[in-house]
């Protein structure tokens, strides 16, 4: 996989989305390890490993988010709260990779087979998305990818600062269909949401 033009491909491998740090000692993962707040990141123990020693790339296409709206009840006609989902991208499409944090955690009474585990790495939204959710991914630009992933970086601030100056903060933004909220899964779902 080519993610930086001109440089050498990076190794692509599957994780389970939803970080187990490599300490962890029960049998059951932790929950809401999916993100991680680029605030916690650096503080908090169940970041601060895979910050120092473990970042990675995660490539995308585009991420959803949820705006809070109001829409009439069909039935009633009465306004009620709801989300709409919106598909966030680069405004060209190309392809994105956001900061992400990994682990390798070997199950207790699994001596067979290690799982590798992430994270993305969240901060508070960029205006060009703000109306729509408050938080989204760190969205890395090619030039901060080599230093975000430089092995020799072990000090999880400075990691962090590299994150910050290396984010993008143009995006393009369009609703898309509902059907998103139905645990759908298919291309259309990408697609803008057609007016009338």
């Amino acid at each position: 996989l080519r993610l930086v033009p001109g440089v050498a491909g990076y190794d692509l491998t599957a994780a389970r989305w939803s970080l187990v740090p490599g300490w962890w000692k029960e049998a059951r993962p932790p929950r809401f390890t999916h993100n991680t707040r680029i605030e916690d990141a650096a503080g908090k123990p169940m970041w601060r490993e895979a910050l120092r020693s473990s970042r990675c790339l995660i490539p995308v296409e585009g991420w959803y988010e949820w705006q809070e709206v109001r829409r009439a009840d069909p039935s009633t006609g009465e306004l009620k709260a709801a989300k709409q989902p919106h598909f966030i991208c680069r405004p060209d499409r190309s392809l994105a990779c956001f900061a992400g944090l990994m682990s390798l955690w070997q199950p207790p009474g699994n001596h067979e087979q290690a799982v590798l585990s992430c994270s993305v790495l969240t901060t508070e939204a960029a205006p060009s998305v703000a109306g729509v959710h408050e938080r989204m991914p760190v969205v890395l630009s090619f030039e901060a990818y080599q230093d975000w992933l430089d092995p020799e970086l072990q000090d999880g601030a400075k990691a962090l600062a590299v994150a910050r100056a290396g984010m993008e903060t143009e995006f393009s933004h369009h609703p898309v269909s509902l059907r998103l909220n139905s645990k759908a899964d298919d291309e259309d779902l990408c697609r803008p949401l057609e007016s009338g």
